[in-house]
Protein backbone atom coordinates (compact mmCIF):
# COMPACT_ATOMS: atom_id res chain seq x y z
CA UNK A 1 0.00 0.00 0.00
CA UNK A 2 3.01 2.31 0.42
CA UNK A 3 3.30 2.78 -3.35
CA UNK A 4 -0.34 3.87 -3.51
CA UNK A 5 0.33 6.81 -1.16
CA UNK A 6 1.29 8.76 -4.28
CA UNK A 7 -2.43 8.90 -5.08
CA UNK A 8 -3.41 10.61 -1.82
CA UNK A 9 -2.96 14.04 -3.40
CA UNK A 10 -5.66 13.18 -5.92
CA UNK A 11 -8.05 12.06 -3.19
CA UNK A 12 -7.49 15.45 -1.58
CA UNK A 13 -8.05 17.19 -4.91
CA UNK A 14 -11.41 15.44 -5.34
CA UNK A 15 -12.25 15.31 -1.62
CA UNK A 16 -15.78 16.69 -2.01
CA UNK A 17 -16.66 14.17 -4.67
CA UNK A 18 -15.09 11.39 -2.55
CA UNK A 19 -17.00 12.34 0.62
CA UNK A 20 -20.25 12.67 -1.34
CA UNK A 21 -19.65 9.21 -2.78
CA UNK A 22 -19.30 7.73 0.72
CA UNK A 23 -22.50 9.46 1.82
CA UNK A 24 -24.33 8.09 -1.20
CA UNK A 25 -23.07 4.55 -0.45
CA UNK A 26 -24.36 4.83 3.12
CA UNK A 27 -27.71 6.25 2.01
CA UNK A 28 -28.12 3.57 -0.66
CA UNK A 29 -27.55 0.84 1.94
CA UNK A 30 -30.04 2.45 4.33
CA UNK A 31 -32.69 2.34 1.57
CA UNK A 32 -31.81 -1.32 0.97
CA UNK A 33 -32.08 -2.22 4.66
CA UNK A 34 -35.86 -1.97 5.07
CA UNK A 35 -37.52 -3.75 2.07
CA UNK A 36 -36.50 -7.23 3.41
CA UNK A 37 -38.12 -6.30 6.75
CA UNK A 38 -41.34 -5.24 4.99
CA UNK A 39 -41.40 -8.47 2.98
CA UNK A 40 -40.95 -10.41 6.22
CA UNK A 41 -43.78 -8.45 7.80
CA UNK A 42 -46.06 -9.33 4.89
CA UNK A 43 -45.30 -13.04 5.28
CA UNK A 44 -45.92 -12.78 9.02
CA UNK A 45 -49.29 -11.14 8.38
CA UNK A 46 -50.29 -13.85 5.94
CA UNK A 47 -49.10 -16.56 8.33
CA UNK A 48 -51.01 -15.03 11.25
CA UNK A 49 -54.15 -14.64 9.15
CA UNK A 50 -54.04 -18.24 7.97
CA UNK A 51 -53.51 -19.53 11.50
CA UNK A 52 -56.60 -17.82 12.89
CA UNK A 53 -59.51 -20.27 13.30
CA UNK A 54 -62.21 -17.76 12.43
CA UNK A 55 -60.39 -16.40 9.45
CA UNK A 56 -62.33 -16.46 6.20
CA UNK A 57 -61.30 -16.04 2.61
CA UNK A 58 -62.72 -12.52 2.59
CA UNK A 59 -60.65 -11.58 5.62
CA UNK A 60 -57.46 -12.85 3.97
CA UNK A 61 -58.28 -10.99 0.78
CA UNK A 62 -58.88 -7.78 2.73
CA UNK A 63 -55.49 -8.18 4.43
CA UNK A 64 -53.76 -8.87 1.12
CA UNK A 65 -55.43 -5.93 -0.58
CA UNK A 66 -54.77 -3.49 2.22
CA UNK A 67 -51.48 -4.52 3.84
CA UNK A 68 -49.81 -5.91 0.72
CA UNK A 69 -50.55 -2.76 -1.26
CA UNK A 70 -49.09 -0.65 1.54
CA UNK A 71 -45.92 -2.75 1.88
CA UNK A 72 -45.56 -3.10 -1.90
CA UNK A 73 -45.62 0.68 -2.15
CA UNK A 74 -42.94 0.95 0.55
CA UNK A 75 -40.71 -1.70 -1.12
CA UNK A 76 -41.05 0.08 -4.47
CA UNK A 77 -40.34 3.46 -2.89
CA UNK A 78 -37.22 2.22 -1.10
CA UNK A 79 -36.05 0.33 -4.23
CA UNK A 80 -36.29 3.55 -6.26
CA UNK A 81 -34.46 5.45 -3.52
CA UNK A 82 -31.72 2.82 -3.38
CA UNK A 83 -31.33 2.77 -7.16
CA UNK A 84 -31.18 6.56 -7.31
CA UNK A 85 -28.43 6.79 -4.70
CA UNK A 86 -26.55 3.91 -6.32
CA UNK A 87 -26.54 6.03 -9.49
CA UNK A 88 -25.25 9.03 -7.51
CA UNK A 89 -22.64 6.84 -5.84
CA UNK A 90 -21.24 5.67 -9.20
CA UNK A 91 -21.44 9.18 -10.63
CA UNK A 92 -19.20 10.40 -7.83
CA UNK A 93 -16.73 7.59 -7.06
CA UNK A 94 -16.40 5.96 -10.49
CA UNK A 95 -16.29 9.33 -12.25
CA UNK A 96 -13.71 10.44 -9.65
CA UNK A 97 -11.56 7.42 -10.57
CA UNK A 98 -11.78 8.39 -14.25
CA UNK A 99 -10.74 11.96 -13.42
CA UNK A 100 -7.77 10.73 -11.41
CA UNK A 101 -6.86 8.36 -14.25
CA UNK A 102 -6.89 11.36 -16.59
CA UNK A 103 -4.74 13.42 -14.20
CA UNK A 104 -2.30 10.56 -13.58
CA UNK A 105 -1.81 9.92 -17.29
CA UNK A 106 -1.17 13.62 -17.84
CA UNK A 107 1.28 13.67 -14.93
CA UNK A 108 3.20 10.71 -16.36
CA UNK A 109 3.14 12.10 -19.91
CA UNK A 110 4.31 15.51 -18.73
CA UNK A 111 7.10 13.90 -16.69
CA UNK A 112 8.16 11.77 -19.67
CA UNK A 113 8.71 14.93 -21.71
CA UNK A 114 10.90 16.44 -19.00
CA UNK A 115 13.21 13.43 -18.82
CA UNK A 116 16.54 13.50 -20.62
CA UNK A 117 17.43 11.70 -23.84
CA UNK A 118 19.54 9.19 -21.89
CA UNK A 119 16.39 7.97 -20.12
CA UNK A 120 14.85 6.95 -23.45
CA UNK A 121 18.03 5.17 -24.44
CA UNK A 122 17.83 3.06 -21.26
CA UNK A 123 14.13 2.15 -21.56
CA UNK A 124 12.05 0.52 -24.26
CA UNK A 125 9.21 2.44 -25.86
CA UNK A 126 6.83 -0.46 -25.23
CA UNK A 127 7.56 -0.32 -21.51
CA UNK A 128 6.94 3.43 -21.43
CA UNK A 129 3.61 2.96 -23.20
CA UNK A 130 2.62 0.06 -20.96
CA UNK A 131 3.11 2.09 -17.77
CA UNK A 132 1.02 4.99 -18.99
CA UNK A 133 -1.78 2.77 -20.30
CA UNK A 134 -2.11 -0.71 -18.75
CA UNK A 135 -0.57 0.16 -15.37
CA UNK A 136 -2.69 3.30 -14.99
CA UNK A 137 -5.81 1.28 -15.86
CA UNK A 138 -5.02 -1.15 -13.05
CA UNK A 139 -4.52 1.75 -10.64
CA UNK A 140 -7.91 3.16 -11.69
CA UNK A 141 -9.55 -0.09 -10.63
CA UNK A 142 -8.26 0.58 -7.12
CA UNK A 143 -9.40 4.20 -7.21
CA UNK A 144 -12.93 3.33 -8.32
CA UNK A 145 -14.34 -0.20 -7.98
CA UNK A 146 -12.02 -1.32 -5.15
CA UNK A 147 -12.85 1.66 -2.93
CA UNK A 148 -16.54 1.53 -3.86
CA UNK A 149 -16.99 -2.18 -3.19
CA UNK A 150 -14.88 -2.31 -0.02
CA UNK A 151 -16.71 0.71 1.45
CA UNK A 152 -20.03 -0.80 0.41
CA UNK A 153 -19.06 -4.05 2.18
CA UNK A 154 -18.16 -2.31 5.45
CA UNK A 155 -21.36 -0.24 5.47
CA UNK A 156 -23.50 -3.26 4.50
CA UNK A 157 -22.05 -5.35 7.32
CA UNK A 158 -22.41 -2.47 9.78
CA UNK A 159 -26.10 -2.04 8.93
CA UNK A 160 -27.32 -5.55 8.11
CA UNK A 161 -25.51 -7.83 10.58
CA UNK A 162 -26.76 -6.00 13.73
CA UNK A 163 -30.32 -6.26 12.35
CA UNK A 164 -29.86 -10.01 11.82
CA UNK A 165 -28.34 -10.52 15.28
CA UNK A 166 -31.21 -8.64 16.90
CA UNK A 167 -33.62 -11.19 15.41
CA UNK A 168 -31.60 -14.39 15.95
CA UNK A 169 -27.88 -14.64 16.77
CA UNK A 170 -27.94 -18.39 16.11
CA UNK A 171 -29.51 -18.06 12.65
CA UNK A 172 -27.10 -15.21 11.85
CA UNK A 173 -24.11 -17.42 12.66
CA UNK A 174 -25.30 -20.27 10.41
CA UNK A 175 -26.46 -17.97 7.59
CA UNK A 176 -23.12 -16.15 7.39
CA UNK A 177 -20.83 -19.15 8.01
CA UNK A 178 -20.18 -19.96 4.29
CA UNK A 179 -19.25 -16.36 3.44
CA UNK A 180 -15.64 -16.42 4.81
CA UNK A 181 -15.01 -19.51 2.67
CA UNK A 182 -16.48 -17.60 -0.27
CA UNK A 183 -13.96 -14.78 0.28
CA UNK A 184 -11.00 -17.19 0.48
CA UNK A 185 -12.16 -19.19 -2.55
CA UNK A 186 -12.70 -16.11 -4.71
CA UNK A 187 -9.35 -14.66 -3.62
CA UNK A 188 -7.61 -17.88 -4.67
CA UNK A 189 -9.46 -18.04 -7.98
CA UNK A 190 -8.81 -14.33 -8.62
CA UNK A 191 -5.08 -14.77 -7.92
CA UNK A 192 -4.88 -17.64 -10.39
CA UNK A 193 -6.87 -15.60 -12.92
CA UNK A 194 -4.55 -12.61 -12.48
CA UNK A 195 -1.46 -14.75 -13.00
CA UNK A 196 -2.90 -16.34 -16.11
CA UNK A 197 -4.20 -12.95 -17.34
CA UNK A 198 -0.68 -11.52 -17.17
CA UNK A 199 0.62 -14.53 -19.10
CA UNK A 200 -2.07 -13.96 -21.74
CA UNK A 201 -1.23 -10.23 -21.89
CA UNK A 202 2.47 -10.95 -22.36
CA UNK A 203 1.67 -13.38 -25.16
CA UNK A 204 -0.67 -10.85 -26.73
CA UNK A 205 2.14 -8.26 -26.63
CA UNK A 206 4.40 -10.78 -28.34
CA UNK A 207 1.75 -11.44 -30.98
CA UNK A 208 1.30 -7.68 -31.53
CA UNK A 209 5.07 -7.18 -31.79
CA UNK A 210 5.35 -9.93 -34.43
CA UNK A 211 2.49 -8.34 -36.39
CA UNK A 212 3.98 -4.85 -36.17
CA UNK A 213 7.44 -6.07 -37.16
CA UNK A 214 6.00 -8.03 -40.09
CA UNK A 215 4.02 -5.07 -41.43
CA UNK A 216 6.93 -2.65 -40.90
CA UNK A 217 9.36 -4.96 -42.69
CA UNK A 218 6.96 -6.22 -45.34
CA UNK A 219 9.22 -4.98 -48.14
CA UNK A 220 12.16 -6.98 -46.81
CA UNK A 221 9.97 -10.07 -46.28
CA UNK A 222 8.71 -9.90 -49.86
CA UNK A 223 12.17 -9.24 -51.25
CA UNK A 224 13.53 -12.38 -49.56
CA UNK A 225 10.31 -14.39 -50.26
CA UNK A 226 9.88 -15.14 -46.56
CA UNK A 227 6.08 -14.84 -46.47
CA UNK A 228 5.69 -18.51 -45.49
CA UNK A 229 8.22 -18.15 -42.67
CA UNK A 230 6.52 -14.98 -41.34
CA UNK A 231 3.13 -16.69 -41.52
CA UNK A 232 4.43 -19.76 -39.66
CA UNK A 233 5.99 -17.54 -36.98
CA UNK A 234 2.72 -15.70 -36.50
CA UNK A 235 0.69 -18.93 -36.41
CA UNK A 236 2.96 -20.40 -33.71
CA UNK A 237 2.51 -17.29 -31.57
CA UNK A 238 -1.25 -17.27 -32.22
CA UNK A 239 -1.52 -20.94 -31.26
CA UNK A 240 0.38 -20.26 -28.04
CA UNK A 241 -1.95 -17.31 -27.34
CA UNK A 242 -5.02 -19.49 -27.91
CA UNK A 243 -3.68 -22.17 -25.55
CA UNK A 244 -2.93 -19.66 -22.77
CA UNK A 245 -6.31 -17.99 -23.26
CA UNK A 246 -8.11 -21.32 -22.93
CA UNK A 247 -6.31 -21.92 -19.62
CA UNK A 248 -7.65 -18.59 -18.42
CA UNK A 249 -11.17 -19.38 -19.63
CA UNK A 250 -11.17 -22.71 -17.73
CA UNK A 251 -10.30 -20.95 -14.46
CA UNK A 252 -12.81 -18.21 -15.20
CA UNK A 253 -15.48 -20.89 -15.69
CA UNK A 254 -15.05 -21.89 -12.01
CA UNK A 255 -15.72 -18.41 -10.69
CA UNK A 256 -19.51 -18.08 -10.87
CA UNK A 257 -20.38 -21.76 -10.19
CA UNK A 258 -18.24 -21.59 -7.05
CA UNK A 259 -19.94 -18.39 -5.93
CA UNK A 260 -23.42 -19.80 -6.61
CA UNK A 261 -22.57 -22.99 -4.67
CA UNK A 262 -21.52 -21.10 -1.53
CA UNK A 263 -24.48 -18.71 -1.81
CA UNK A 264 -26.73 -21.75 -2.10
CA UNK A 265 -25.21 -23.18 1.09
CA UNK A 266 -25.98 -19.92 2.93
CA UNK A 267 -29.57 -20.02 1.70
CA UNK A 268 -29.87 -23.70 2.62
CA UNK A 269 -28.59 -23.09 6.17
CA UNK A 270 -30.90 -20.10 6.52
CA UNK A 271 -34.02 -22.03 5.50
CA UNK A 272 -33.18 -25.19 7.46
CA UNK A 273 -32.01 -23.57 10.71
CA UNK A 274 -34.63 -20.83 10.34
CA UNK A 275 -37.34 -23.45 9.93
CA UNK A 276 -36.23 -25.22 13.13
CA UNK A 277 -36.16 -21.89 14.97
CA UNK A 278 -39.62 -20.99 13.68
CA UNK A 279 -41.03 -24.37 14.79
CA UNK A 280 -39.48 -23.77 18.20
CA UNK A 281 -41.22 -20.38 18.31
CA UNK A 282 -37.96 -18.39 18.52
CA UNK A 283 -38.56 -16.50 15.28
CA UNK A 284 -41.43 -15.90 12.86
CA UNK A 285 -41.82 -17.27 9.33
CA UNK A 286 -41.26 -13.84 7.81
CA UNK A 287 -37.88 -13.57 9.53
CA UNK A 288 -36.64 -16.48 7.41
CA UNK A 289 -37.47 -14.57 4.23
CA UNK A 290 -35.80 -11.45 5.63
CA UNK A 291 -32.64 -13.45 6.41
CA UNK A 292 -32.56 -15.01 2.93
CA UNK A 293 -32.74 -11.55 1.32
CA UNK A 294 -30.12 -10.14 3.71
CA UNK A 295 -27.75 -13.03 2.98
CA UNK A 296 -28.11 -12.41 -0.75
CA UNK A 297 -27.53 -8.69 -0.18
CA UNK A 298 -24.28 -9.48 1.67
CA UNK A 299 -23.09 -12.14 -0.75
CA UNK A 300 -21.72 -9.93 -3.52
CA UNK A 301 -20.08 -7.35 -1.19
CA UNK A 302 -18.42 -10.19 0.74
CA UNK A 303 -17.50 -12.05 -2.46
CA UNK A 304 -16.01 -8.85 -3.85
CA UNK A 305 -13.59 -8.72 -0.92
CA UNK A 306 -11.39 -11.37 -2.53
CA UNK A 307 -11.62 -9.59 -5.86
CA UNK A 308 -10.86 -6.22 -4.25
CA UNK A 309 -7.81 -7.66 -2.48
CA UNK A 310 -6.51 -8.85 -5.82
CA UNK A 311 -7.23 -5.45 -7.41
CA UNK A 312 -5.32 -3.65 -4.66
CA UNK A 313 -2.33 -5.99 -5.06
CA UNK A 314 -2.23 -5.41 -8.81
CA UNK A 315 -2.73 -1.65 -8.38
CA UNK A 316 0.10 -1.45 -5.84
CA UNK A 317 2.43 -3.35 -8.19
CA UNK A 318 1.44 -1.11 -11.11
CA UNK A 319 1.78 2.11 -9.08
CA UNK A 320 5.23 1.00 -7.95
CA UNK A 321 6.23 0.61 -11.61
CA UNK A 322 4.77 4.05 -12.35
CA UNK A 323 6.59 5.57 -9.37
CA UNK A 324 9.91 4.22 -10.65
CA UNK A 325 9.62 6.54 -13.65
CA UNK A 326 7.97 9.42 -11.77
CA UNK A 327 10.90 9.42 -9.35
CA UNK A 328 13.37 9.68 -12.23
CA UNK A 329 15.06 13.06 -12.05
CA UNK A 330 15.84 14.73 -15.40
CA UNK A 331 19.58 14.94 -15.96
CA UNK A 332 19.15 18.12 -17.99
CA UNK A 333 17.38 20.82 -15.98
CA UNK A 334 16.35 24.33 -16.97
CA UNK A 335 18.47 26.53 -14.67
CA UNK A 336 16.81 29.84 -15.47
CA UNK A 337 13.50 31.43 -16.43
CA UNK A 338 15.12 34.61 -17.70
CA UNK A 339 14.94 35.14 -21.45
CA UNK A 340 18.09 34.33 -23.40
CA UNK A 341 19.11 35.41 -26.89
CA UNK A 342 21.87 33.68 -28.84
CA UNK A 343 24.57 36.14 -29.80
CA UNK A 344 28.33 35.99 -30.01
CA UNK A 345 30.91 33.32 -30.78
CA UNK A 346 30.33 29.66 -30.00
CA UNK A 347 33.18 28.16 -27.97
CA UNK A 348 34.03 24.65 -26.81
CA UNK A 349 36.60 24.89 -24.03
CA UNK A 350 38.26 21.55 -23.15
CA UNK A 351 34.92 19.74 -23.39
CA UNK A 352 34.77 16.02 -22.60
CA UNK A 353 31.83 13.64 -22.60
CA UNK A 354 31.45 9.96 -21.68
CA UNK A 355 28.33 7.88 -22.33
CA UNK A 356 27.46 6.42 -18.94
CA UNK A 357 25.85 3.25 -20.31
CA UNK A 358 28.89 2.22 -22.39
CA UNK A 359 31.74 4.22 -20.76
CA UNK A 360 32.76 5.37 -24.23
CA UNK A 361 34.59 8.71 -24.25
CA UNK A 362 32.92 10.27 -27.27
CA UNK A 363 34.43 13.77 -26.80
CA UNK A 364 37.89 14.25 -25.35
CA UNK A 365 39.00 17.75 -24.24
CA UNK A 366 37.60 19.34 -27.38
CA UNK A 367 38.33 23.06 -27.91
CA UNK A 368 37.40 25.26 -30.87
CA UNK A 369 35.67 28.59 -31.64
CA UNK A 370 33.11 29.56 -34.27
CA UNK A 371 32.89 33.25 -34.96
CA UNK A 372 29.37 34.64 -34.98
CA UNK A 373 27.95 34.44 -38.52
CA UNK A 374 30.52 31.88 -39.68
CA UNK A 375 29.93 28.34 -40.95
CA UNK A 376 31.82 25.46 -39.36
CA UNK A 377 32.21 22.11 -41.07
CA UNK A 378 32.77 18.98 -38.99
CA UNK A 379 34.01 15.76 -40.57
CA UNK A 380 35.40 12.50 -39.27
CA UNK A 381 35.09 8.75 -39.22
CA UNK A 382 32.10 6.89 -37.77
CA UNK A 383 32.26 7.14 -33.98
CA UNK A 384 34.54 10.16 -34.00
CA UNK A 385 32.06 12.21 -31.90
CA UNK A 386 30.38 14.35 -34.57
CA UNK A 387 26.77 13.71 -33.48
CA UNK A 388 27.74 13.93 -29.81
CA UNK A 389 29.05 17.44 -30.50
CA UNK A 390 25.61 18.41 -31.84
CA UNK A 391 23.80 16.90 -28.84
CA UNK A 392 26.06 18.78 -26.43
CA UNK A 393 25.38 22.08 -28.20
CA UNK A 394 21.60 21.47 -27.99
CA UNK A 395 22.03 20.46 -24.34
CA UNK A 396 20.56 17.02 -24.90
CA UNK A 397 23.58 16.00 -22.85
CA UNK A 398 25.92 17.94 -20.57
CA UNK A 399 29.71 17.56 -20.71
CA UNK A 400 31.52 15.92 -17.80
CA UNK A 401 34.36 18.42 -18.21
CA UNK A 402 34.82 21.82 -19.77
CA UNK A 403 32.33 24.48 -20.84
CA UNK A 404 30.34 25.39 -23.93
CA UNK A 405 29.67 29.11 -24.28
CA UNK A 406 27.74 31.33 -26.65
CA UNK A 407 29.04 34.86 -26.34
CA UNK A 408 29.80 35.24 -22.65
CA UNK A 409 27.07 32.80 -21.50
CA UNK A 410 27.69 29.20 -20.48
CA UNK A 411 24.82 27.27 -22.08
CA UNK A 412 24.28 25.11 -18.98
CA UNK A 413 23.29 28.29 -17.09
CA UNK A 414 20.90 29.92 -19.55
CA UNK A 415 17.19 29.36 -20.24
CA UNK A 416 17.05 25.91 -21.84
CA UNK A 417 13.83 26.56 -23.75
CA UNK A 418 15.18 29.77 -25.29
CA UNK A 419 18.45 28.04 -26.19
CA UNK A 420 16.75 25.20 -28.04
CA UNK A 421 14.20 27.52 -29.64
CA UNK A 422 17.03 29.56 -31.16
CA UNK A 423 18.67 26.49 -32.74
CA UNK A 424 17.49 24.98 -36.02
CA UNK A 425 18.57 21.38 -35.51
CA UNK A 426 18.37 18.70 -38.19
CA UNK A 427 19.38 15.40 -36.57
CA UNK A 428 21.08 12.54 -38.33
CA UNK A 429 17.88 10.46 -38.24
CA UNK A 430 15.14 12.27 -40.14
CA UNK A 431 12.02 11.69 -38.08
CA UNK A 432 8.68 12.70 -39.53
CA UNK A 433 5.33 12.51 -37.76
CA UNK A 434 2.36 10.61 -39.18
CA UNK A 435 0.79 13.80 -40.50
CA UNK A 436 0.69 15.99 -43.59
CA UNK A 437 3.85 17.36 -45.20
CA UNK A 438 2.60 20.86 -44.39
CA UNK A 439 2.29 20.14 -40.68
CA UNK A 440 5.66 18.39 -40.57
CA UNK A 441 7.38 21.44 -42.04
CA UNK A 442 5.43 23.86 -39.82
CA UNK A 443 6.15 21.76 -36.72
CA UNK A 444 7.74 23.84 -33.97
CA UNK A 445 6.41 27.17 -35.26
CA UNK A 446 3.38 28.97 -33.89
CA UNK A 447 2.30 31.32 -36.67
CA UNK A 448 3.85 29.96 -39.85
CA UNK A 449 1.96 31.03 -42.97
CA UNK A 450 1.54 28.92 -46.08
CA UNK A 451 4.04 31.15 -47.86
CA UNK A 452 6.58 30.49 -45.09
CA UNK A 453 6.12 26.73 -45.60
CA UNK A 454 6.52 27.09 -49.38
CA UNK A 455 9.65 29.22 -49.00
CA UNK A 456 11.23 26.75 -46.56
CA UNK A 457 10.43 23.81 -48.84
CA UNK A 458 12.05 25.60 -51.78
CA UNK A 459 15.17 26.37 -49.73
CA UNK A 460 15.37 22.68 -48.77
CA UNK A 461 15.00 21.59 -52.40
CA UNK A 462 11.82 19.57 -51.76
CA UNK A 463 9.18 21.90 -53.23
CA UNK A 464 9.21 20.35 -56.72
CA UNK A 465 8.75 16.84 -55.29
CA UNK A 466 5.88 17.98 -53.08
CA UNK A 467 4.01 19.57 -55.98
CA UNK A 468 4.23 16.27 -57.88
CA UNK A 469 2.26 14.48 -55.14
CA UNK A 470 -1.50 14.16 -55.66
CA UNK A 471 -2.36 16.06 -52.47
CA UNK A 472 0.79 18.23 -52.54
CA UNK A 473 1.35 19.77 -49.09
CA UNK A 474 -1.68 17.88 -47.71
CA UNK A 475 -0.04 14.52 -48.47
CA UNK A 476 0.02 12.20 -45.46
CA UNK A 477 3.53 10.85 -45.00
CA UNK A 478 2.63 7.78 -42.90
CA UNK A 479 4.28 6.51 -39.72
CA UNK A 480 7.83 7.89 -39.40
CA UNK A 481 7.51 9.18 -42.99
CA UNK A 482 7.53 5.64 -44.42
CA UNK A 483 5.83 6.71 -47.67
CA UNK A 484 8.74 9.00 -48.57
CA UNK A 485 12.28 8.26 -49.73
CA UNK A 486 15.25 8.87 -47.45
CA UNK A 487 16.26 11.98 -49.37
CA UNK A 488 12.74 13.40 -49.25
CA UNK A 489 12.55 12.88 -45.50
CA UNK A 490 15.90 14.61 -45.03
CA UNK A 491 14.86 17.62 -47.07
CA UNK A 492 11.54 17.99 -45.22
CA UNK A 493 13.53 17.89 -41.97
CA UNK A 494 15.79 20.65 -43.31
CA UNK A 495 12.73 22.73 -44.29
CA UNK A 496 11.35 22.21 -40.75
CA UNK A 497 14.55 23.74 -39.34
CA UNK A 498 14.79 26.61 -41.85
CA UNK A 499 11.19 27.80 -41.35
CA UNK A 500 11.98 28.69 -37.73
CA UNK A 501 14.52 31.28 -38.92
CA UNK A 502 16.94 30.17 -36.18
CA UNK A 503 19.97 32.14 -35.05
CA UNK A 504 22.13 29.03 -34.97
CA UNK A 505 21.69 26.29 -37.58
CA UNK A 506 22.93 22.79 -36.86
CA UNK A 507 22.87 20.14 -39.61
CA UNK A 508 23.95 16.66 -38.55
CA UNK A 509 24.78 14.61 -41.65
CA UNK A 510 21.38 15.47 -43.15
CA UNK A 511 22.41 15.30 -46.82
CA UNK A 512 23.63 11.71 -46.91
CA UNK A 513 20.60 10.44 -48.89
CA UNK A 514 20.51 13.11 -51.62
CA UNK A 515 22.39 13.22 -54.91
CA UNK A 516 25.25 15.64 -55.50
CA UNK A 517 23.18 17.98 -57.67
CA UNK A 518 20.45 18.33 -55.05
CA UNK A 519 23.11 18.60 -52.34
CA UNK A 520 24.72 21.53 -54.13
CA UNK A 521 21.33 23.28 -54.50
CA UNK A 522 20.54 22.83 -50.80
CA UNK A 523 24.02 23.98 -49.74
CA UNK A 524 23.68 27.13 -51.85
CA UNK A 525 20.28 27.84 -50.25
CA UNK A 526 21.65 27.17 -46.75
CA UNK A 527 24.55 29.52 -47.49
CA UNK A 528 22.08 32.23 -48.52
CA UNK A 529 19.88 31.57 -45.46
CA UNK A 530 22.84 31.63 -43.09
CA UNK A 531 24.43 34.83 -44.30
CA UNK A 532 24.21 36.41 -40.83
CA UNK A 533 23.81 33.22 -38.79
CA UNK A 534 26.16 30.83 -37.12
CA UNK A 535 26.00 27.46 -38.88
CA UNK A 536 27.47 24.03 -38.13
CA UNK A 537 27.38 21.39 -40.85
CA UNK A 538 28.34 17.87 -39.76
CA UNK A 539 28.97 15.39 -42.54
CA UNK A 540 31.02 12.39 -43.59
CA UNK A 541 31.13 13.81 -47.13
CA UNK A 542 33.76 16.43 -47.85
CA UNK A 543 31.65 17.94 -50.63
CA UNK A 544 29.05 19.05 -48.05
CA UNK A 545 31.62 21.28 -46.34
CA UNK A 546 33.12 23.17 -49.28
CA UNK A 547 31.25 26.40 -48.40
CA UNK A 548 32.37 26.31 -44.76
CA UNK A 549 34.52 29.12 -43.36
CA UNK A 550 36.33 26.62 -41.17
CA UNK A 551 36.56 22.84 -40.97
CA UNK A 552 37.57 20.59 -38.07
CA UNK A 553 38.46 16.94 -38.56
CA UNK A 554 37.53 14.79 -35.56
CA UNK A 555 39.05 11.50 -34.48
CA UNK A 556 38.15 9.78 -31.18
CA UNK A 557 36.46 12.96 -29.95
CA UNK A 558 39.52 15.18 -30.48
CA UNK A 559 40.54 17.55 -33.27
CA UNK A 560 42.92 15.91 -35.70
CA UNK A 561 43.31 19.01 -37.88
CA UNK A 562 41.47 22.27 -38.54
CA UNK A 563 41.51 25.20 -40.94
CA UNK A 564 39.79 26.59 -44.04
CA UNK A 565 38.94 24.14 -46.85
CA UNK A 566 41.85 25.51 -48.92
CA UNK A 567 44.31 25.28 -46.03
CA UNK A 568 43.37 21.68 -45.31
CA UNK A 569 43.62 20.68 -48.98
CA UNK A 570 47.03 22.36 -49.28
CA UNK A 571 48.29 20.66 -46.11
CA UNK A 572 47.68 17.22 -47.69
CA UNK A 573 46.45 15.80 -44.36
CA UNK A 574 43.49 13.59 -43.48
CA UNK A 575 40.88 15.98 -44.88
CA UNK A 576 42.71 16.18 -48.21
CA UNK A 577 42.89 12.37 -48.34
CA UNK A 578 39.14 12.05 -47.65
CA UNK A 579 38.32 14.75 -50.19
CA UNK A 580 40.43 13.23 -53.00
CA UNK A 581 39.14 9.72 -52.31
CA UNK A 582 35.49 10.80 -52.38
CA UNK A 583 36.09 12.93 -55.46
CA UNK A 584 37.56 9.94 -57.28
CA UNK A 585 34.65 7.71 -56.26
CA UNK A 586 32.09 10.24 -57.54
CA UNK A 587 33.69 10.43 -61.00
CA UNK A 588 32.59 7.89 -63.65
Amino acid sequence: MKALQHLNKYFWKYKYRFVLGLIFIFTSNVFGLYPPIYIGEVLNLISDSLSENNSSENTIQDILKGQLAYYAFLVLLFAIGRGLFMFFMRQTLIVMSRMIEYDLKNEIYDHYQKLSISFYKRNKTGDLMNRISDDVSKVRMYLGPAILYSTNLLISIALIVPKMISVSPKLTLFALSPLPFLVIAIYRVSSIMNTKSEIVQRQLSKLSSISQETFSGIRVIKSYTQEAFANAQFMDAAEDYKSKNLDLVKVNALFFPLMILLIGLSTLFTIYIGGLEAIAGNIQIGDIATFVIYVNMLTWPVASLGWVTSIVQRAAASQQRINEFLLEVPEILNPSTESFSISGDVRFNKVSFVYSDTDIRAIDKLSFTIKEGQTLGVIGKIGSGKSTLAELLCRNNDPIEGEITIGSDVISKVNLNDLRSAIGYVPQESFLFSDTIYNNIAFGTKNASKQDVITASKSAGIYTNIMQFKDQFNTLVGERGITLSGGQKQRISIARALIRNPKLMLFDDCLSAVDTETEELILQNIKAESANKTTIIISHRASSLKHADKIIVLDAGAILEQGTPKELLDSAGDYATIYKKQLAESQP
